[in-house]
């Protein structure tokens, strides 16, 4: 088994669709997306659009959770102003998490949050990697050979101390972002590629390869720029904030 796994587009369609070419060229048995989707001032509807023509398994984010209830935020209120009923139908039947087989777990940010950062931590004034003790709690009671997680927008590969592998693959869209939650907090990948993962069973265990793919992150720069939205265009163009 050869999965292909995206996340984190948020409506960045040229990104995705380089990362498309990239996997049709090294050949998949089939491509998950983990969420946040849509959210953000660029390709909202497009993508969309794109997504719901495919057949992956796709998760919800906590973007897409904030789109449907109207949060507010510059970036999930673009999306909702760009979004019909028929896109919004299609968001609110996807699930936060879900097991693709009985030994690999799907889902957007830990087994029971889509907020929480599985992989790293948020203190004052800074985030580090999550140590094992942190992994482990995060991974709670959950017994799978394979979880695939996104959110935090930084490829990585971790196992558990029960042997789990944990993959992220990155963010197929924006490279860097900040927030405030729990506290305010930069991530950075200090490159404008679009991200994604493949992980294939070998020999009856799991391998993970993260992957980078170049695209035209110059005109979604500017796409960004012209939303309003100088943030996401410094994101896209550099990979730093």
């Amino acid at each position: 088994m050869r999965i292909a796994i995206v996340s984190d587009i948020h409506g960045n369609l040229p990104a995705l669709q380089a990362v498309l070419r990239d996997i049709e060229r090294r050949g998949v048995d089939r491509v998950v997306n983990l969420g946040d989707s849509l959210s953000g001032p660029l390709m909202v509807r497009e993508t969309a659009h794109f997504l719901m023509a495919q057949d992956w398994v796709q998760l919800a984010g906590n973007h897409e959770r904030q789109v449907l209830a109207g949060a507010p935020g510059a970036s999930d209120e673009y999306a909702r102003s760009q979004l019909g009923p028929a896109e919004l139908a299609w968001m609110a039947t996807l699930k936060p998490s879900l097991w693709l087989s009985e030994d690999v777990l799907l889902c957007h940010g830990t087994p029971d949050s889509d907020v929480t950062y599985f992989l790293e931590s948020v203190e004052p004034g800074h985030m580090r990697l999550a140590t094992g003790a942190e992994v482990d709690s995060r991974l709670g009671d959950v017994r799978a050979e394979l979880v695939a997680c996104g959110h935090t927008h930084l490829p990585r590969s971790v196992r558990a101390s029960n042997g789990t592998l944990i993959v992220n693959p990155g963010s197929v869209g924006l490279p860097a972002y900040d927030d405030d939650h729990p506290v305010f907090h930069q991530v950075q990948n200090g490159s404008p590629d679009a991200r994604y993962a493949i992980v294939e069973q070998v020999g009856g265990e799991w391998t993970s390869t993260l992957l980078a793919v170049p695209y035209d992150f110059r005109a979604m720069a500017e796409l960004a720029e012209r939303n309003g939205r100088p943030d996401w265009a410094r994101a896209l163009l550099t990979g730093y904030m």
